[in-house]
């Protein structure tokens, strides 16, 4: 780590001197944590929601801790200042420790409570790595552990950082049925097994992708709620070690009134520090939704690929140029990117699923890369469907003669007409029309058994619901 020649104080650790710059709010153990633990370039700066969370458990904590006379009021006061600014964004550029690091979320909180205590430090008018008014373990982290505060504060920022990215899967719900409404009368030939099945609207898939979402987003606000159990309190290992009596009932009052969400102790803390599949089940939330919407994505691929050669029964919003080389070729490259969302969503739940596995006794030291991949699918998702919506879905155009032109050559509308013409005599002439080249509707006028209207009419009451 490069530091000025002047101008800078000296802490140590049991590891010898380190030398820190006097302008920064870090310590020695961040220096440790950045000088061993760097592999991803990614900080836990970087996620703003993750330090804020922090900052709020610590704030939490400060308060509760002096009801219960362990932290003076100056300390107190110092420390729930620090934690405001903190929370504010003030201080992103000295969480300089992996989000990836490796020591189970240690570097981390140390470089949270070290940035605290400093903030603390200056705010009563003394030094920062002095600590002789505010101590990163001793006051910041007094009545916590690791152990318990990282993974209350990954689950605190997962439940506000879901909030907005739920959002966004109803306002695509609404999309889609907006568009279900608009092609309701449109006449559609509906596919199974990519070949040609029965008639349908093309409202009636709209419909289909709309309920869809809708229940994506039901399900994601279920995994949601689970995150408001929390370990905090737990310390170590679950026995509330470290901290006095009373601690917990107090730090869970204070939490929910600067976050405004009733954050709960979990029933049996030795099962909240020994395991993570609350995270687990929101990942696989995540990747079902992100699969599929990949699926409706794939589906729109399909329906609008031509605008010759293909299907072209819908006509996507036209946002770039689809290549360097071949002039006025257009992609769909909305649908395309959700279709990698959803490739890399899978990889990050995979990764998930594996740290879970990998806890050891009555901890997983595997908490930062869940958090690491949680985050990364949440925002992935958040702004992919955003996009998705904006950009594609409330702009797509349906083309109305394709669609009743593919629909009334195919062989589907033969479904339609059997309660009125008899299955053995329109499967009759399925065979003729194929034999012949012709498709079915050319057979029934060419007989004078339906005309073109009357076709029209039965397979449109052929898409009925029955409800």
């Amino acid at each position: 780590m490069v530091t000025p020649l002047v101008d800078q104080r000296s802490e140590s650790d049991y590891l010898g001197i380190v030398h820190i710059p006097c302008d920064v709010l870090y310590g020695v153990n961040t220096v440790r944590g950045i000088e061993n633990l760097t592999v991803s370039q990614r900080t836990i700066g970087s996620e703003r929601e993750f330090i804020r969370a922090f900052a709020y458990c610590k704030w939490a904590a400060a308060l509760a801790n002096h009801e219960l006379g362990v932290v003076d009021e100056a300390q107190c006061n110092a420390i729930v200042q620090a934690c405001k600014e903190l929370a504010d964004g003030h201080y992103d550029a000295y969480m300089m420790v992996d989000f990836l690091e490796g020591s189970g979320g240690t570097s981390s909180n140390m470089n949270v409570n070290e940035v605290i205590a400093n903030r603390a430090q200056q705010l009563l008018d003394s030094r920062p790595g002095v600590y002789d008014r505010v101590h990163p373990n001793d006051h910041v982290n007094r009545s916590q552990s690791t152990n318990d505060v990282y993974p209350a504060s990954m689950k605190t920022a997962a439940h506000a950082l879901l909030a907005p990215m739920i959002a966004e899967v109803h306002a695509l719900a609404a999309s889609f049925q907006n568009k279900a409404d608009e092609f309701a009368d449109i006449l559609h030939l509906g596919r199974t097994c990519m070949q040609d099945a029965q008639p349908m609207t093309l409202g009636q898939l709209f419909g289909g992708y709309a309920a869809l979402t809708e229940r994506l987003a039901s399900e994601l606000e279920s995994a949601r709620d689970s995150l408001r159990t929390l370990p905090l309190g737990g310390t170590a290992i679950g026995t509330g070690f470290g901290a006095p009596k009373g601690y917990k009932a107090r730090v869970y009052a204070h939490l929910a009134d600067i976050t405004g969400t009733d954050f709960r102790p979990a029933a049996n803390p030795f099962d909240a520090m020994q395991n993570l599949d609350t995270f687990t089940r929101v990942s696989a939330e995540l990747r079902t939704c992100a699969t599929s919407l990949g699926k409706i994505a794939s589906d729109l691929i399909l329906l609008s690929s031509g605008p010759n050669g293909g299907l072209a029964e819908l006509e996507l919003p036209a946002v770039q140029a689809g290549s360097s080389i071949m002039p006025g070729k257009i992609n769909p490259v909305l649908p395309m990117a959700i279709v990698q969302i959803g490739f890399a969503v899978t990889g990050n739940d995979v990764c998930v699923a594996q740290a879970n596995q990998a806890g050891q006794l009555e901890i997983n030291h595997f908490e930062p890369v869940v958090a690491d991949r949680l985050y990364d699918s949440i925002r992935l998702l958040r702004n992919g469907v955003r996009l998705f919506r904006e950009k594609c879905i409330d702009g797509i155009r349906a083309n109305e003669a394709a669609n009743e032109q593919h629909l009334l050559q195919s062989t589907a509308i033969a479904t339609a007409l059997v309660p009125t013409l008899g299955y053995a005599k329109v499967s009759a002439m399925v065979r003729q029309a194929a034999a012949r080249n012709l498709n079915l509707l050319d057979v029934l006028q060419d007989q004078d058994l339906l005309t073109h209207e009357q076709a029209v009419a039965l397979t449109r009451g052929s898409t009925a619901i029955d409800s």
